[in-house]
This record gives structure tokens, C-alpha cells and sequence, in this order.
């Protein structure tokens, strides 16, 4: 490897502050933009003359199985991202390559088998999670063109994480911006001008992401990054594969609990509430992703920073970044409360003109987040065991809120509440959430304190080799 093909050393000596401010801030406006891209589907979709309702409750329909393919997506891209950040700071270049080949070649593997067995299964599969004969052609509609181009979802997320781990979180961000900025445009004249409907909406999405994958794959053709495409790119590192999936588990594991409690949510909203209940539930979800995209935006700052510092030893970077982005995302999610508790009117209104649908979800989002200010630290903080390779305590607080806090909460509130009782179980499992992960988090400040910068990491009991 030639001296031009340097890591990006200004992750272990500029300032803490300034460092975090110039990689979260291309996050943040990223992953906005990205929440904003899936929002402009059901923005679109909710005004399709004479259907609009049914359309956005066939597409609420289809949250459970696009979680599971994002979780098989960040299964590969989270570990793969986590691991280049520290192999660039150990200097490692060449095992940072074999990395990127790995997630394009598992990218392609996971991508095509999920998209083949569900067409396959694609109506039994959206019944299952909640579609009803009124709203199953809709979801049906959605989810076929979304599935036939699950390869290149998966690439192109996958790759956007590695742009920037590698150092270049401004890229990263601009491509996100063009596919929002290209769906946008897009999505009225599929779905309005050709006459397309909900179908048209999936067909910008995947054309969008095409053209955004197809400049990743450039860039890392150039001979004068960090990373660069090696030549026999389908051949995969076992090795690579089985520490990168490791490491990609937590998330994997959250994102798979999230469609499992997703499907549970809509069964639960179809026999309290009906069709509309789920619409108004799809309406609430995509407020709140936009908060916990930005959230999510920060911790894509903080990943590499804290990987990189932590794979160069030096600790009091790692805690000063966790620190920093733990606060940023506490006052986002201050703004977070305020907006749904004094303003949901507002922001439901965007979505929908039914009335008793705008009702719904206006009651909904007011139930949902109440002790929502609790909820950015608490990502902040699984995320960070993530960025430090910690593999079990991911896991565990990925999986606490949703599985052992969030399901019972859903099946025993509706008893009491009904309706109701399903979105307030959200804010009970935030706080028991926030409970657990302080505890974790403590004992591993506790652990933090007892190391000085350059010592060995293996009182951390992290599973990335140094």
C-alpha cells in the first residue's frame, strides 16, 4: 500500500468537539434526509385520490418485512462499518479492503435469498403481519417491487456506511440527499402522472437507490482513497465474515425484534382498533423515525470516532465522544417531546385529510411519546457498546425494550385501554429500557476509569482483536 492511502488520522488528534461536530453533522442531515425519503412515500401514497387510507394502512402493512430486510442489511453493513473504523486506526489497510469486499459479496447473498423467499410466500407473509383483505392489494403492490430490488438496497447501504467510516461522511451524506432529492421529484409522476399508485412509489425508491449505488461502487474504484476495490471482490474472507456478522449481530438482532413487535403492534391495532388503527399507527411511526433518525445521524458521527480512538487506545477520547453525542441527542429529543405532546395536529396533518384517520394518529403520537427526552441517551448508548465491538451488551439492550419490556406491554395495556393501551405501551418499555441500559453503562465507565491511554482494552472485554 503507497503513503497516498492514509487513515484518516484526524479521528485520534483533533478535538474531541470539533471532530464530532464535522462527522455527526453530515450524519444527522443524512439520516434526516433518509427518514424524510421514507416519509415522502406515505406523504404521496395518503393522497391518492378515492384510496388514499387504505393505501397508507396496506403500507403500514408492510413496516415488519422491510424491518426484517433492513435487519439483515445492517447484520452485514454495522459490523463491516464498525470494523474498518478500527482497522484504519490500527493502520491495517489491507484488511480494510478484504472488509469492504466481504460486504459487498454478503450484501449480495442475503439480499437475493430474502427477496426470493418472500415473493414466494408474499401473501401468506403480509396476512401474517396484519394485512386485511382491504389493504392487502395495496401491500402487495408495494412490497413486489421493493423486494425485486433488495439487492440494491442492501449494497447501497451498505456501502454509504463504509464511504463513511473511511473518512468521508460528506459523500456519504450527499448521496443520501440525491436520493431524497430524486424520489421526491419522482414520486408524483409515478404514482400521479403515469397512473402507477402505490406501485409508482416503489419503483422511484429502488430507481433512486440504483443510481446512488452505482457512484459507490465508483468511488471505491479510485486509486487514491483509503479503500479501494480488490480485484477478486466476490471472494469472501470467512475469517472477515464471521467477526464482521458478530459485530453486526446487535443491531441485526434489534432491527429483526422490531419487526417481530411491528407485527404483533398491527395484529393488536387490527382487532382493537381496525385498518384505520394501523394507519394511523404507520402515520405516528413515521413522525418519530425523522427524531430517531437524527438520533441515529449522531451515532453515525460517533462510530467512527469512538472505533477509531478505541482500536488506537486511547481511551479518554472514547468516553469524551460518548459524553458529547449523549447530550446532542438528549436536547434533540427535548424538541422530540415538544413536538408531539403541544403540536401533533400539525405534523399528522401532512400525511392525511381523513379526518378520523388525522384523530387516530393526532391521540396516538401523544400516548407514544411522554417520556420520550429518556430515549436518545439510551440509543446513544447501545450504539456505543456497538462502535466498541461489545457484542453481548449490544445485543442484550437491543432486544430488552422490544422483546422483554415492549411485547407483554402490548398484549396486557389493551385490556385495560384497548387502542389506546398499544401506544401507550411504548413510553412504560422506554423507561424500563433506560433503567437497564444505565446500570451497563455505569459498569462500563467503572471499567473505563481503571485504564489509562495506550493500556491493553481486555478488562472491557471487547471482541475486536487489537
Amino acid at each position: 500500500m503507497t503513503d497516498n492511502h492514509l487513515a484518516p488520522t484526524e479521528l485520534g488528534t483533533e478535538k474531541v468537539g470539533s471532530l464530532l461536530k464535522r462527522y455527526a453533522v453530515p450524519g444527522i442531515i443524512a439520516m434526516t434526509a433518509s427518514s424524510l425519503y421514507n416519509m415522502v412515500d406515505s406523504i404521496f401514497i395518503g393522497h391518492i385520490p378515492g384510496e388514499g387510507s387504505l393505501a397508507l394502512s396496506g403500507l403500514a402493512v408492510t413496516f415488519p418485512l422491510m424491518n426484517l430486510s433492513s435487519a439483515l442489511g445492517t447484520l452485514v453493513g454495522v459490523g463491516a462499518a464498525t470494523l474498518v473504523s478500527v482497522l484504519l486506526g490500527q493502520r491495517n489497510y489491507e484488511a480494510a479492503n478484504k472488509v469492504l469486499a466481504n460486504d459487498i459479496s454478503l450484501n449480495c447473498i442475503t439480499g437475493v435469498i430474502f427477496a426470493a423467499v418472500c415473493l414466494f410466500f408474499l401473501d401468506p407473509i403480509l396476512t401474517f403481519f396484519g394485512a386485511s383483505p382491504n389493504t392487502l392489494p395495496f401491500a402487495r403492490e408495494y412490497m413486489e417491487i421493493i423486494l425485486i430490488g433488495n439487492v440494491i438496497t442492501h449494497l447501497y447501504f451498505g456501502l454509504n456506511a463504509l464511504i463513511r467510516s473511511s473518512g468521508n461522511p460528506k459523500l456519504a451524506m450527499g448521496l443520501t440527499l440525491f436520493t431524497v432529492i430524486s424520489n421526491t421529484i419522482l414520486d408524483p409522476i409515478f404514482i400521479f402522472v403515469l397512473g402507477l399508485g402505490i406501485r409508482g412509489a416503489a419503483i422511484a425508491t429502488v430507481l433512486c437507490q440504483a443510481l446512488a449505488l452505482s457512484y459507490s461502487l465508483r468511488y471505491f474504484t479510485r486509486k487514491d482513497n483509503v479503500m479501494i476495490l480488490p480485484k477478486r471482490v466476490f471472494e469472501l474472507n470467512w475469517r472477515i465474515a464471521k467477526d464482521s456478522l458478530a459485530i453486526g449481530m446487535g443491531p441485526f438482532l434489534m432491527n429483526s425484534a422490531s419487526c417481530i413487535v411491528t407485527m404483533f403492534i398491527n395484529q393488536q391495532l387490527l382487532k382493537y382498533g381496525g385498518d384505520l388503527a394501523i394507519g394511523a399507527y404507520g402515520i405516528v411511526n413515521r413522525i418519530n423515525f425523522m427524531f430517531v433518525m437524527i438520533v441515529m445521524g449522531m451515532n453515525q458521527g460517533m462510530q467512527p470516532i469512538a472505533g477509531y480512538n478505541f482500536g488506537a487506545r486511547q481511551y479518554s477520547r472514547v468516553k469524551k465522544v460518548f459524553t458529547l453525542t449523549a447530550l446532542w441527542a438528549t436536547g434533540v429529543c427535548v424538541f422530540w417531546f415538544i413536538a408531539s405532546e403541544f403540536f401533533p395536529s400539525v405534523m399528522v396533518g401532512i400525511f392525511t385529510n381523513d379526518p378520523q384517520l388525522k384523530d387516530l394518529a393526532d391521540k396516538g403520537l401523544r400516548a407514544m411519546n411522554p417520556v420520550v427526552i429518556l430515549v436518545g441517551w439510551q440509543m446513544v448508548s447501545t450504539n456505543f457498546f456497538q462502535s466498541l465491538g461489545m457484542v453481548g451488551k449490544s445485543i442484550f439492550l437491543s432486544l430488552s425494550r422490544q422483546l422483554l419490556f415492549l411485547v407483554p406491554l402490548i398484549y396486557v395495556l389493551p385490556l385495560f385501554y384497548e387502542v389506546r393501551g398499544v401506544f401507550f405501551s411504548f413510553p412504560a418499555s422506554d423507561l424500563l429500557a433506560c433503567i437497564t441500559t444505565f446500570f451497563l453503562i455505569h459498569s462500563l465507565f467503572r471499567k473505563f476509569s481503571r485504564l489509562r491511554d495506550g493500556d491493553e482494552p481486555t478488562i472491557l472485554g471487547s471482541q475486536i482483536k487489537q
